[in-house]
């Protein structure tokens, strides 16, 4: 059997007492994300004093899915749960970025929300 090192502690974090495989950071970062994007989504709705949407919600939305269900689907912890829970937002998010794309185009500067 060959040396998975995604699913191995790294090394050079022990001295801080945490024990975090490759997968492990991949997932916190995808979890962080998207917990994320309603900050994102709250500071754009105060700035417009109304309930606003920037795309950078539905970018997070879709990083943020995609990793966490990476993490789910190729680390040890292949857990069915992780999987659903994270898959079915990515295909929601990936849906609203491209009709946020189609609708107000590529290059915007500032949303017509």
């Amino acid at each position: 059997m060959e040396y998975d090192f995604m699913n191995y502690p790294i090394a050079w974090l022990e001295w801080t007492g945490l024990h975090m495989s490759p997968w492990k950071i991949i997932g916190l970062t995808g979890a962080l994300m998207f917990g994320g994007r309603w900050l994102v989504q709250f500071v754009a709705s105060r700035k417009h004093g109304k309930p606003v949407i920037p795309r950078l919600f539905w970018y997070m939305s879709l990083v943020g899915s995609v990793m966490t269900l990476a993490y789910f689907l190729f680390s040890q912890k292949q857990d069915s749960v992780g999987v659903i829970q994270n898959l079915f937002p990515a295909f929601t998010a990936a849906y609203s970025l491209y009709l946020d794309i189609r609708h107000r185009g590529w290059k915007r500067d500032r949303a017509s929300h």
